[in-house]
């Protein structure tokens, strides 16, 4: 007898049938049997559990941008990944070739990235850089050295999925309840809480959208389930619509081509698309007077409160819809006939959506041609290019993001091979940019990698991410592979689309930066590639390899190595920032702890000049100018093109009465920040033969950062 009551309505995730998928009971009962030993068939999943809770952490603050966020969370995912090793150990020829080689691509970029420090202008920025990667490192070898089933990749995929949609839920309704303070949880009119930085957060919420829209649409997950990660998608899209990120926006629209050109079942994701779709539109006029409201001065608690009640009440209905259909399609059997129909009509009604879109599309763009001159000519411009007149999100392409992509491209110009030292970027912007923004990054992972890397970067961030793409789409078209995970290839989908977003958006931003962003993206990808059916052993493979003792006591202790250099790498950097934190909070009540502090610091970390010149600053402040004068020149010995250390050893001298010394060294300030004003102030201040008033320079100069941030 035939069981219709199975999760699983189509036979393959390659096709777009609507058929039904039958099992008989004995089947039933062995695949369920199957699915509950998912944890003992891949016990790696529960460390790689651990690390998505670090990530749902770093999401709830900054999104793991601080250095004090992420470097101890790199040291508990080597913990981690160690832990794995010992407990489950790894079986090398398990791991394909293609994850091999995306592996062992990563680990050289990493390398080159911790050499750049040899030739970084700014050698502890360099030593972060490569913390950093690093990082991803080790987050993409945790996740992918162990092969996955669908059962226990859905357990990391869907669960770290689910929390974001939790913690999207939680922070709209945080900010309603911010009352007076909302404009707190704002950029201007943006939502940049919880990252502080509204592009990161928008991609923070649609990187997980994605997962939650390519799940829902399979047939393989139960129909509760399914309501739930479509409502959770609406939800996310809307969270993600406060930030009014323009880079989103782009973003999205590649994704979806890219969904609908390279994913299979199309006609399931479109039928998933139409819903979330429609309820995401329902209340993004709400969503949108928010921001309305808030760039005119308005009272925008009102406009809040009425779009959260939107979002919410749009994420339900479409859940509500979800799930009723995903309960009908688990419960009927459809004959071949009513299949064959139900595509063709979808097809048609896609279709005939594809044309409405394009058709508006061009109704609203006009000539496409000169709508693209107009683009580019707004992206050339700046943000003076931007229309003040529409909310952010429409407002244009204008910023100053193609400065900044200029500068990358001379840079690497000027240094082909190896780069220019990993997030080394803003002295060179400095001293070559147009803009009056100092931006530390070129904000755009690409032109990061060939700037700052070079071509030896470039080549290997390419042969790795092929390879790692190679093992994500095999697990993607392994449905039809014998003895196949029918869940495998749906969840490969979803993850590989939520690294995919990453990678989209981050081409014109910042996001490298993020790990809140970025751990979770090369976990993602490595979900998917740990997906990929094992490759067949012929009759006449080699037989395993036997490691003898003493081979295996040498490479352990060589991993021990390893991990202890790994492990220093990133936790001498940490502890000397935690060092300046405190002497930074407390200089004012215990001025020589403070000074103590930061001399451990600097030796903690003996590439960076933080320290000295935090320790510069605190001594200007009791007018302690010798002191400030001696490590302001430490700091330079060890960052010689730092402009602020140069221009407060200039001031100190033009004090002094040193007036030579003073042009000098306010000289070098100019040409290493030709844009700053308080500079070229000093430096005439000093031609004209007066001295520099110290404290008011340092007002000006607090003030200054103040603004900026």
């Amino acid at each position: 007898m035939v069981d219709y009551r199975v999760w699983a309505l189509e036979a393959t995730v390659r096709t777009d049938s609507l058929d039904c998928y039958m099992a008989t009971s004995s089947e039933l009962e062995q695949r369920r049997g199957k699915w509950t030993l998912s944890l003992a068939d891949a016990p790696s999943t529960v460390p790689a559990l651990a690390a998505t809770v670090l990530f749902v952490v770093w999401a709830t603050d900054q999104a793991g941008y601080p250095l004090t966020h992420w470097a101890p969370g790199g040291l508990i995912v080597l913990v981690l990944l160690a832990l794995a090793l010992a407990t489950v150990g790894l079986k090398t020829a398990e791991v394909s070739g293609p994850v091999k080689v995306a592996l062992g691509c990563l680990a050289g970029y990493t390398v080159v990235s911790f050499a750049s420090i040899l030739w970084a202008a700014v050698p502890g920025e360099a030593w972060e850089g490569a913390d950093r990667t690093l990082l991803y490192l080790l987050v993409f070898a945790l996740f992918v050295l162990w092969r996955q089933n669908g059962r226990s990749a859905s357990l990391l995929v869907v669960g770290w999925t689910l929390a974001m949609i939790c913690l999207a839920a939680f922070v709209t309704l945080h900010v309603n309840a911010a009352g007076a303070h909302l404009a707190r949880a704002f950029a201007d009119e943006r939502l940049a809480y919880p990252t502080g930085y509204p592009n990161a957060s928008a991609a923070q919420w649609l990187m997980a959208f994605w997962p939650a829209l390519l799940l829902a649409r399979s047939a393989l997950l139960p129909w509760a389930l399914r309501g739930v990660l479509a409502a959770g998608a609406v939800l996310l899209a809307e969270v993600a619509l406060l930030s009014q990120s323009r880079g989103s926006l782009y973003a999205t629209v590649a994704m979806v081509v890219l969904v609908f050109a390279l994913l299979p079942g199309r006609l399931r994701t479109f039928a998933m698309l139409v819903p979330v779709a429609g309820g995401i539109a329902l209340a993004a006029p709400a969503v949108l007077r928010v921001g309305d409201r808030l760039r005119h001065a308005e009272n925008a608690t009102a406009a809040l409160h009425g779009a959260t009640a939107r979002m919410f009440l749009a994420a339900v209905a479409v859940g509500v819809i979800v799930a009723a259909g995903a309960a009908i399609e688990s419960r009927r059997a459809y004959s071949d006939v009513f299949a064959r129909r139900a595509r063709k009509a979808v097809a048609v009604i896609a279709i005939a959506a594809l044309v409405a879109v394009l058709a508006g599309g061009l109704a609203l763009a006009g000539d496409p041609v000169a709508r693209v001159k107009h683009g580019w000519d707004s992206f050339k411009g700046g943000y003076g290019t931007s229309s003040a007149s529409t909310n952010h999100l429409v407002s244009g392409l204008g910023s100053n993001r193609y400065d900044f992509f200029r500068v990358a491209l001379d840079e690497f110009t000027a240094h082909p091979v190896g780069g220019i030292g990993v997030d080394n970027f803003q002295q060179q912007y400095l001293r070559r940019g147009r803009s009056d923004e100092t931006p530390s990054y070129p904000h755009s992972v690409e032109l990061r990698t060939l700037a700052q890397t070079g071509v030896i970067g470039v080549l290997l961030a390419l042969a790795g991410l092929t390879a790692a793409l190679l093992a994500a789409a095999r697990a993607i078209r392994s449905s039809t592979a014998r003895g196949a995970d029918p869940l495998a290839p749906a969840v490969a989908a979803g993850a590989l689309a939520g690294f995919a977003y990453w990678a989209v958006h981050g081409s014109v931003d910042w996001f490298w930066e993020f790990a809140g962003l970025g751990a979770p993206a090369f976990a993602l990808l490595g979900v998917a590639c740990a997906l990929a059916p094992a490759a067949a052993r012929g009759p006449a493979s080699a037989p395993a390899r036997t490691w003898n003792p003493r081979a295996r006591r040498v490479s352990v202790g060589l991993a021990g190595v390893v991990a202890l250099v790994a492990a220093v790498a990133l936790a001498a950097p940490w502890l000397s920032r935690l060092q300046i934190q405190t002497a930074a909070r407390t200089w004012t009540k215990a001025p020589l702890r403070a000074y103590a502090r930061l001399e451990d610091a600097a030796r903690l970390n003996p590439l960076s000049d933080e320290a000295y010149l935090v320790a510069g600053s605190i001594a200007l402040r009791f007018g302690d100018l010798d002191r400030a004068e001696h490590d302001f020149s430490l700091a330079l010995e060890r960052a010689p093109q730092d402009a602020y250390a140069t221009l407060e050893l200039g001031a100190i001298a033009s004090s002094k009465n040193e007036r030579g010394k003073a042009s000098q060294l306010l000289e070098r300030a100019a040409r290493l920040n030709p844009r700053d004003p308080l500079t070229r102030e000093a430096l005439l201040v000093v031609r004209n033969g007066r001295r520099i008033n110290l404290e008011g320079l340092n007002r000006s100069i607090l003030f200054k950062a103040q603004r900026l941030a």
